[in-house]
């Protein structure tokens, strides 16, 4: 089966009645959990992303509760979900100033997390390309804004 473009979805979209829009909408979420955690962003938490912020805050914080110190491999592996999770989250809000007010608190974590990023080049890595890409999202973002997260990223 091929996939319709956009274009053609987008028309198809506008030239159907509402209750249609609303059930096929429904039948969307049902399928996948990332479906059903968009809608529900784009309903209800979107005209408050502080508060947005601080769910997902807490959910990569329930993340490093579990973070497992012992091995290095392991730790690695959870480090990359958490990421993962911090992820899908910022996709979904589609803001430079969520994404890097996330990432930043992530490395926050992990500084505090106690885990010796020295020890492994993997951890080495992925923290550093989180650090990039904090730098690369806070460059597109306006000067005052970017003069407060820089210093923020400078701690790091």
């Amino acid at each position: 089966m091929r996939a319709a473009s956009l274009k053609e979805i987008k028309t198809t979209l506008e030239n159907l009645p509402p209750k249609e829009l609303l059930s096929l909408c429904l039948k969307l979420s049902k399928f996948k959990k990332e479906n059903k955690e968009l809608v529900t962003y784009l309903l209800f938490e979107e005209q408050d992303e502080e508060s947005y912020i601080a769910s997902v805050k807490s959910e990569i914080d329930l993340a490093f509760e579990s973070l497992n110190l012992v091995s290095i491999y392991i730790a690695k592996k959870n480090i990359r979900r958490i990421i993962r999770i911090a992820n899908r989250y910022i996709k979904y809000s589609e803001k430079e100033s969520t994404l890097v007010t996330l990432l930043i608190y992530v490395c926050n974590k992990i500084n505090e997390s106690g885990l010796e990023l020295n020890k492994s080049q993997a951890l080495t890595n992925i923290y550093a390309s989180l650090v990039k890409k904090i730098n690369i999202a806070i460059s597109s973002m306006h000067e005052d804004l970017q003069y407060d997260y820089k210093k923020e990223v400078e701690l790091l």
